[in-house]
């Protein structure tokens, strides 16, 4: 339970509806949750040693290999966060809107904990958006650096994309849990019939095949 110290601290469960979790199974589940505080960002949750590692991804993740996103290491999560989607009050810790932006599976390369150690953690995830290898590289710590920040980079490989296609965060954009938008989950709102054109269509099959 020790590796939740520091989250069940900054959380008030009588007026938060996020899970005051335990330690889990070992397993390779990851999640993106796309989260409305007080700045948009999204946070990168990897299944490991019964909790989730957690980095908050300044601008979220981009396709485009060389395109380095800020990641901040935040702290390790339980994995009953995977499934939480809703708003947490305004005045909490980490008060806003949180959707469950993609989930699945990820699978490191070599020993992961040895990555983590050393700074260069390399890794492919199998989402329902997102696909294909990672890296996250720790960055060398500043004076008055209280958190380690990371880099999240995309690997070169089929799932990449270039700066000329379209910014996977604009094209697909709702919840995988329940198809709604950031405003919809705020306001409690159930969702919204939309069609899907025949090009999304044949980009979400070519996605799965890969």
């Amino acid at each position: 339970m020790a590796a939740l110290t520091s989250y069940q601290a900054k959380r008030r469960f009588n007026v938060t509806k996020e899970p005051r979790g335990k330690l889990g199974k070992r397993g390779h589940a990851f999640v993106i949750q796309k989260h409305a505080a007080r700045r948009l960002h999204y946070d990168l949750r990897l299944q490991l040693d019964g909790v989730m590692k957690s980095w908050a991804v300044a601008r979220g993740p981009s396709l485009v290999p060389g395109d380095k996103r800020l990641a901040v290491q935040v702290e390790d999560h339980p994995i009953a966060y995977n499934k939480f989607e809703g708003t947490i009050p305004e005045g909490e810790y980490g008060g806003g809107t949180v959707m469950v932006w993609d989930r699945g599976h990820w699978r490191p390369e070599g020993d992961p904990h040895r990555g983590l150690a050393k700074g260069q953690l390399s890794f492919h995830l199998a989402g329902k958006k997102l696909h294909g290898g990672w890296h996250l590289m720790r960055m060398r710590k500043r004076p008055g650096d209280k958190r380690n920040n990371w880099l999240l980079i995309k690997q070169r490989d089929d799932a990449a994309r270039t700066t000329r296609d379209r910014d996977i965060l604009m094209e697909r954009p709702l919840s995988v849990k329940t198809g709604r938008t950031l405003e919809e989950i705020a306001q409690h709102k159930r969702k919204t019939k939309r069609k899907t054109t025949k090009r999304q269509k044949r980009k979400v099959k070519r996605a799965k095949r890969r």
